[in-house]
């Protein structure tokens, strides 16, 4: 494991804030804050390092470019909103999915992913 620097300080601080996965352009500029001099390619470093060291697990949605989360969240799925494109942790779960697998198959675990408006963005415009 590396040593903890201000910067990987600031990044893990801002995936915590944020209590959403985030983008790297999002970890920089939310990290900022904490760390004025820190640029995306260190942003880039820090995030496969914490990837690498288990603190950090990406999130893959299909046509996207990872976005990164703590890695000590439970079980979860998330909702992606089509307008503003950022995405949010589900803390629900359907629960056992093995009901829709073909006879015979096995289901050993599951992603799911909801679409549609934040409410940021489903509200009314003033």
């Amino acid at each position: 494991m590396e040593r903890n620097t201000r910067q990987r300080t600031a990044i893990r601080d801002a995936l915590q804030r944020a209590h959403r996965p985030l983008l790297p352009q999002e970890v920089l500029a939310a990290a900022q804050a904490q760390a004025p001099r820190l640029g995306l390619a260190t942003v880039y470093r820090n995030l496969k390092a914490l990837v690498e060291d288990g603190v950090l697990c990406t999130v893959e949605l299909p046509g996207e470019n990872p976005r990164f989360e703590l890695a000590d969240r439970q079980h979860h799925h998330h909702f992606q909103c089509l307008s503003c494109q950022r995405v949010y942790d589900v803390h629900a779960c359907p629960g056992d999915l093995s009901r829709l697998a073909p006879p015979g198959f096995t289901v050993l675990d599951h992603e799911l992913t909801l679409y549609g408006r934040c409410g940021e963005c489903a509200a009314p415009s003033a």
